[in-house]
């Protein structure tokens, strides 16, 4: 027996087995083996075409206009984002009417809908104006001449993206507790300073892991529009192949990029998540996947 205050003796603890999972592994690596071998052995995949257009220029110049696109329609969406969420939380019924019924438009239509209606804005305003309303007009344009592709592609992805955002930002707002916004009124901040120097910092560790998904989620968008022509990586690629005929090669170019892409902005958006973190998560380090697999982690089957 041991006495009272005296350390425990060791003990020699036998971890639990998991078969199962060794099982797992061999199959999953009998299917990566036959994967990987089709892809070195079947010809019609024609590595040498992809890898002859992977950097050629017409498949660069549509990666850097999808990147300029994806960077400015979400600039206009967090912008437009934040106003719409301020505009909806506010106490004045309009305002937060407004917000209402754009959120209902812009979130209740396809995204290609709008980027086609855009696109073709000059069927219902040949030309637009600014001016005095009902009153003279001292700037005219053709609406053609003003709504290019690229504008068009920016307006729709821009203003599409901002209902959502909008949404996100909201949630953000809404989960930090009330009585900090009744404090900061309390030492005579206006609702305003409140906003910028309270809630919002604190709302970020909410509203950055969204947006990250949104930024991720933009970047493929954006092959939507090819159905205004507007030359982004897809495009390029399809102009190519339509002319060659390497379909599948071509396809094979635009997911790499796409996937290239996308882990650049995963990163990117983990060390954001952990700078807004900070204080908040553990962040130990789990147990290795050896260690998982061999049962020597403490879970359970």
């Amino acid at each position: 027996m041991t006495s009272p205050g005296a350390r425990p003796e060791p003990r020699d603890a036998v971890p639990v087995r998991h078969p199962l999972r060794w099982v797992a592994v061999a199959v999953l690596a009998v299917l990566a083996s036959m994967l990987v071998n089709t892809l070195l052995t079947n010809e019609n995949f024609r590595w040498g075409t992809v890898g002859e257009y992977l950097f050629s220029e017409p498949v660069l110049n549509g990666l850097r206009n999808t990147l300029v696109l994806t960077a400015l329609s979400m600039a206009i969406g967090i912008a437009g984002g934040i106003g719409l969420a301020v505009m909806r939380l506010s106490p004045n019924p309009v305002l937060s009417s407004v917000a209402a019924v754009y959120l209902w438009v812009f979130r209740g239509t396809p995204l290609i809908a709008q980027l086609l209606f855009w696109y073709f804005l000059s069927a219902l305003y040949p030309r637009l104006s600014l001016g005095i309303p009902f009153g003279p007009e001292f700037v005219v344009v053709d609406t053609n001449t003003l709504i290019s592709p690229f504008a068009a592609a920016l307006l729709g992805l821009g203003l599409n993206e901002a209902a959502y955002m909008a949404e996100i930002v909201r949630s953000g707002i809404q989960s930090v507790d009330g009585g900090q916004s009744e404090a900061a009124g309390a030492l005579g901040m206006t609702r305003a300073q409140t906003l910028r120097r309270v809630v919002l910092p604190q709302a970020m560790r909410v509203i950055v892991p969204p947006t990250g998904n949104e930024t991720i989620g933009m970047l493929k968008t954006t092959s939507l529009v090819v159905v205004i022509g507007y030359l982004e990586l897809l495009t390029s690629v399809q102009r190519i192949y339509s002319a060659n005929f390497e379909v599948i090669p071509l396809l094979i170019v635009a997911a790499a990029w796409y996937l290239v892409l996308t882990s650049l902005l995963t990163v990117g958006q983990r060390a954001v998540e952990r700078r807004f973190g900070r204080g908040v998560a553990a962040g130990a380090p789990g147990p290795s996947l050896l260690r998982k697999l061999a049962g020597t982690s403490g879970g359970a089957s």
